[in-house]
């Protein structure tokens, strides 16, 4: 018998186990403490023996219940980062496409699964008011940002064959760290990186953008693209869209929006991102506000011509042998990747299943969660709101007794203790120098009462720390 082959029986003997740990997991979860008790000497001793020689065979399952215990629980009570809740229906889709094991860089090597990427990708896009619109699943926003700036760079400064020209990339003041990353890898540079302020709701101010684009011209620089954000990392921001996308225009610059946070968000609110159809290219995160497992990026452009354009460069051995439309498509000519996961099972079952209205009314919950959050904040004397709630990024710190010099650093400490208590989890930001308590929501497990403990946990924290 082959050493790796394993029969029908063995197969759902360990499924069965598996399916055990994940139901028992999903129905503790909301009772779980969400920052698991351990360490990092503790997380490191599980791995200390290395990779056995010989097949522990059902025994290498035993050590999954110690791997899951030291692992954060994503309950109702998790706002940090933005990181979305992991929808059941769709970590089963994940796990038929790990067993189906497809390649998905070109049609001929795997049919139904690319003709169903193209069509998820479509369906987003039409969802999010981006009709017409094309693309691909990508890791994440990252990799959807560098290759919507590849795309950018190809449109307005090809460099692809002689090699990298300078340029200048516009973006405001709260733009992603990935922003800067890929300007980087791009080799036009981090200082080829212009930021402009933003105004009193964190949104980039086009005057100071027209202002930036010009001053550039005059000086005998190259503008080439403009990065709108569609939900900035802190506060949820989105830039006035329609109004980047005009000087854009008017300078013939490629406008790219990160919309890795708040993008899909226009399935619910479209007015709240008006002008997003204007792009050239978007990114957006369906492990976000899709609630989709990790990882499920997607990057969405207006012309499949500019992603050949950036990506197109392969050898004989990939030749796809075919004239069709469809049986000659490759996703190998329009992105970075060649070796792709079948990315497009997950978010395909979990609507299937639950229906994109069912998303809308999520994505409805987690916005209305967020005011209200807002709202205690205000009404708590304690508490003060650091900044406008334009999507569901809430930012607020502790403020009663204390001086300001004092503040940061106190509620540097209240956030650690917060975490490590374990009912509720928070991340941080800075805004305008000064350290914030961030709950963003995007989480489809979450209710009004999970909002009110928020408070509840954020008070008692405080009260310990002033204790002692």
């Amino acid at each position: 018998m082959n050493p790796l082959e394993l029969s029908t029986d063995d197969f759902r003997r360990l499924a069965l186990r598996v399916s055990t740990l994940a139901e028992q997991w999903l129905a503790e979860l909301d009772t779980r403490a969400i920052a698991p008790a351990t360490t990092g000497s503790a997380t490191e001793a599980l791995f200390a023996e290395g990779l056995p020689e010989e097949g522990l065979k059902d025994g290498a399952l035993d050590a999954l219940g110690a791997v899951m215990a030291g692992t954060r629980a994503g309950n109702a009570r998790f706002l940090a980062y933005v990181l979305g809740s992991g929808e059941p229906v769709g970590a089963l889709g994940d796990y038929l496409a790990g067993v189906l094991n497809q390649n998905v860089t070109a049609w001929r090597s795997s049919p139904t699964m690319v003709s169903m990427e193209r069509a998820v990708v479509r369906g987003l896009a039409a969802a999010v008011g981006c009709q017409g619109f094309t693309g691909s699943l990508t890791g994440g926003g990252s990799s959807a940002n560098l290759m919507g700036l590849t795309m950018a760079r190809e449109a307005k400064a090809p460099a692809n064959e002689e090699g990298s020209p300078s340029g200048v990339v516009y973006a405001s003041t709260e733009v992603h760290m990935s922003i800067p990353k890929a300007l980087a890898l791009l080799g036009l540079g981090r200082r080829n990186l212009r930021l402009i302020p933003t105004d009193t709701e964190w949104r980039m101010r086009p005057d100071a953008l027209e202002r930036a684009i010009t001053d550039d011209v005059a000086a005998g620089r190259r503008p080439l693209a403009v990065v709108a954000t569609a939900g900035t990392v802190n506060t949820g921001a989105v830039d006035p869209l329609k109004d980047v996308a005009a000087i854009a225009r008017r300078h013939g610059l490629w406008m790219h929006v990160d919309g890795a946070f708040g993008a899909l968000a226009a399935m619910a609110v479209p007015e709240r991102f008006e002008g997003l159809a204007l792009a050239d290219s978007l990114s957006m995160d369906a492990h976000k506000w899709l609630y989709q497992p990790v990882d499920c990026g997607v990057l969405l452009y207006r012309e499949a011509a500019a992603a050949r354009r950036a990506f197109t460069f392969s050898g004989d051995y990939v030749r796809t042998m075919s004239s069709d439309s469809v049986e000659g498509f490759a996703f190998f000519d329009e992105s970075l990747e060649l070796s792709r996961r079948a990315r497009a099972l997950k978010p395909w079952l979990s609507v299937r299943y639950h229906g994109l209205r069912a998303f809308r009314e999520a994505i409805r919950k987690d916005l209305e969660n967020a005011s209200l959050l807002a709202e205690r904040v205000r009404a708590e004397p304690k508490l003060e709101l650091l900044a406008p709630v334009p999507l569901s990024a809430v930012c607020f710190r502790y403020i009663a007794g204390l001086a300001e010099p004092e503040r940061d650093a106190f509620n540097t400490r209240l956030m650690a203790r917060l975490n490590a208590r374990g009912r509720v989890y928070l991340s941080n930001a800075t805004l305008s120098g000064r350290f914030a308590l961030r709950a963003c929501f995007v989480n489809h497990r979450t209710t009004a009462e999970d909002v009110r403990t928020v408070v509840a946990e954020v008070l008692a924290t405080a009260k310990e720390l002033q204790g002692a």
